[in-house]
């Protein structure tokens, strides 16, 4: 179950992906035009010189010439400056939908009825006044001009004038640009008069960003020019457009009927999407795109606009001509019209090839297929698993990236991205479980065993544990209680309870502290190893260290234990503690149903009875050569050559001095040395003259009752002489 659950889970994932992906809901085509938006901030359309200027009617113009709307006699005298000028084209970026209300017969009607007025009043009925709309339509017909107009969805209002021809190649392209029922327009004196009219139709995308900006619209059966593409019509002299969509000279859309794919507007094709839209490749406001008009009519615009395609329209914040764009959050709406002319005129366009929505679909299968397959490579680390996963995240991302920067095409590596690791998480998180799961039980079977510091560092690194059993040099420590059978038989069942609890918390602890991990309680003893489960390599000195704190702690606990426990008496509890060190066999003993990970192995033996020995030798701590030698330098003392039970072998036992300095161990150690060879040699009276001077020396202070049992001994070799082959090795008797 656990292996199909990671084939699975990231397959349902993945199919999940891909199937939103084919939907491609708002949010998704959302996602990927902003990441088209950071391709454009991060390389921006360079801003070359290009015969497209703005005039503009600013901030600056309507304060020295006037609010607007100004009157049409005046923009007529605008028409005909760009037009001597030198200007290509001229196209204007308002619609003049209304009569102008400055001209003569539509200022009299507020006008009170005087004689002077009547006389205006018949004057214009007899059509002797001038009229504005007139005037300007006069100017419009001796230009290159093109009027703009704004279809809409309500319905209603005159359809405008159809200036150019379409010719198709391939499906009708009415099925595929935007749509629309009805139209504001211009005057008919006006529109009639222009040698263009074209959409201001600027769509902004559910965000509210202009990103793409219809070459072509429709209305009803009506196909219309955007007022960009009708300007670049009329400065070339061209009389037509020429659309080709799907199915047309080799264009394919693998078998679908995908919609525009370019226009031909005399001389200049441009490529579109689907529905006839050009992909906005923003530079950015550049003041070198922009004549403010009080400039022109100033005559100090000449040369900025000969030879330019000219659009007159506002920038100034009252007249809310105002666009957000991939670069520029309040873009005006004429300087969109100038860029797409700009795009047309030096070919710098972006595009999403019409099989993009495929080569993206197939992306995220193959990405999504990949990373599931790492993780199936049996043996495949984990990390390099990763490292493969990310490079091919990389890989789509720098493959979208190289394909904008090279070829200015638009692929979203989002999308294929966040599927990889979608579907590397729903891969990956078996795994994590199972690791989890190892770590729950791992500090679950080794809380009550070691430090909580050494349990975190076990479930962090499971692989350290080798469960089953082991072979690892150890160092055991088994602890006792002195005369505890004949003590408890003093105390009540609850009294027994409460001193256990009070004695093997701070031994336990003090074991913890030192990196030991706890064996099992037997009663009133302790039984505790280090070096496994965890590498240590001072297990041996970590072990005296805890050795000496656990004779600390019991110093201060045996302050509180007499006052509360009076069948102690004045002495509280003694201890006694056996350290050995070698190889043992380690990990989890027991039967299938129940184990406790433990030692086992001779020398947990002779740890065992090393720790009977701290009665023989009138001694709280015994430990081994072995232990000693691992250790390095301690605070030793040599007790005896000793063959304990059940051994064959002698082994050279020794003890921990506490409370003294350095220079009064050494001290010690070198009477106690004297005494021990002229134990040996066999010298009794050598031996009882270093045994009063071994008592003397500060050192000595806790272990008078060891040089009792040497003199004891000594008594009794004198009766009973060992005899020359004496190898001075005692045999114990008990264990």
């Amino acid at each position: 179950m656990a292996k199909w659950g990671r084939i699975l889970a990231p397959l349902l994932v993945l199919a999940l992906a891909v199937g939103l992906r084919a939907a491609d809901p708002q949010a998704l085509s959302e996602l990927r035009l902003r990441v088209f938006d950071t391709y454009q901030r991060l390389a921006p359309r360079e801003y070359l010189p290009a015969p497209v200027r703005v005039v503009d009617i600013d901030d600056a113009s309507l304060e020295r010439l006037g609010q607007w709307p100004w009157p049409r006699t005046m923009l007529a005298d605008l028409v005909l400056t760009l037009h001597e000028a030198g200007a290509a084209a001229i196209a204007f970026d308002v619609i003049f939908a209304e009569p102008d209300r400055t001209s003569p017969a539509r200022v009299m009607t507020t006008w009170p009825d005087t004689a002077q007025t009547a006389a205006l009043r018949e004057l214009a009925a007899a059509g002797r006044l001038p009229d504005h709309d007139a005037i300007f339509a006069e100017a419009l017909a001796k230009t290159r001009s093109v009027m703009g107009f704004v279809l809409t969805g309500g319905g209603g209002g005159a359809p405008p004038p159809v200036k150019a021809g379409f010719a198709s190649m391939g499906p009708d392209p009415k099925r595929f640009v935007l749509r629309f029922s009805g139209a504001v327009s211009a005057l008919p004196v006006l529109a009639e008069a222009t040698k263009g009219s074209g959409s201001l139709n600027v769509m902004r995308e559910s965000d509210g960003v202009v990103r793409r900006i219809p070459l072509l619209v429709a209305d009803g059966d009506q196909l219309y020019p955007s007022l960009a593409a009708e300007a670049l019509r009329v400065a070339q002299g061209a009389g037509s457009y020429i659309v080709k969509t799907v199915g047309a000279g080799g264009e394919t859309g693998f078998g679908a009927e995908t919609g525009v794919t370019e226009v031909k507007i005399g001389r200049v094709v441009v490529p579109t999407d689907g529905e006839g839209r050009l992909w906005l490749y923003d530079s950015g406001a550049q003041a070198e795109r922009v004549v403010p008009a009080w400039q022109v009519m100033a005559g100090k615009a000449d040369e900025r606009v000969r030879g330019a395609i000219v659009i007159v329209g506002s920038s100034a914040a009252g007249l809310k001509d105002q666009h957000a764009t991939p670069l520029n959050p309040i873009a005006a709406g004429v300087g969109l019209h100038a860029q797409v002319l700009e795009q047309a005129l030096s070919g710098a366009f972006l595009a999403r090839p019409d099989w993009a929505d495929g080569a993206e679909l197939l992306s995220v299968a193959v990405l999504g297929l990949l990373v599931l397959a790492l993780f199936q490579i049996p043996r495949l680390p984990f990390t390099v698993s990763v490292a493969l996963g990310l490079a091919a995240v990389a890989g789509v991302v720098g493959a979208s990236w190289h394909a904008f920067a090279a070829w200015r095409w638009l692929f979203d590596p989002v999308y294929p991205a966040v599927t990889g690791i979608a579907v590397y998480v729903a891969a990956s998180l078996p795994r994590f479980l199972q690791v989890e799961g190892e770590k729950r039980r791992v500090r679950a079977a080794f809380a009550h065993y070691m430090a909580p510091a050494m349990v975190e560092r076990l479930a962090a690194d499971p692989k350290r544990l080798r469960l089953g059993g082991e072979q690892r040099d150890l160092t055991i420590l088994f602890c006792d209680i002195r005369g505890f059978t004949s003590l408890a038989e003093r105390m009540t069942a609850d009294e027994v309870t409460q001193l256990l609890n009070r004695f093997l918390t701070p031994m336990t602890d003090a074991i913890l502290e030192t990196g030991g991990t706890i064996d099992k309680y037997m009663g009133d003893a302790i039984m505790a190893f280090w070096n496994a489960p965890l590498d240590d390599p001072d297990h041996a000195a970590n072990a005296c260290r805890a050795v000496q704190a656990m004779r600390h702690r019991l110093a201060d606990l045996n302050r509180d234990l007499v006052a509360e426990f009076p069948a102690l008496g004045d002495g509280g509890i003694r201890i006694g503690i056996g350290l050995n060190s070698g190889p043992c066999s380690v990990g989890n003993m027991g039967s299938e149903r129940r184990f406790d990970y433990s030692a086992l192995g001779d020398n947990v033996n002779l740890a065992s009875r090393l720790e009977g020995q701290c009665k023989t030798y009138g001694v709280d701590v015994v430990l081994s050569e072995h232990t000693l030698s691992a250790a390095g330098e301690q605070p030793a003392l040599e007790l005896d050559l000793i063959q304990v039970k059940g051994r064959r072998h002698p082994v050279r036992i020794h003890t921990l001095v506490d409370g003294a300095e350095a220079a009064e161990v050494a001290a010690l150690r070198a009477a106690h040395a004297a005494m021990l060879r002229a134990y040996r040699t066999q010298e009794w009276d050598a031996v009882l003259e270093a045994v009063a001077a071994c008592r003397r020396l500060p050192a000595a202070a806790g272990l008078q009752a060891l040089y009792d049992v040497y003199a004891e001994r000594v008594a009794a070799l004198r009766t009973d002489p060992p005899g020359a082959g004496w190898d001075g090795v005692f045999e114990a008797q008990t264990k």
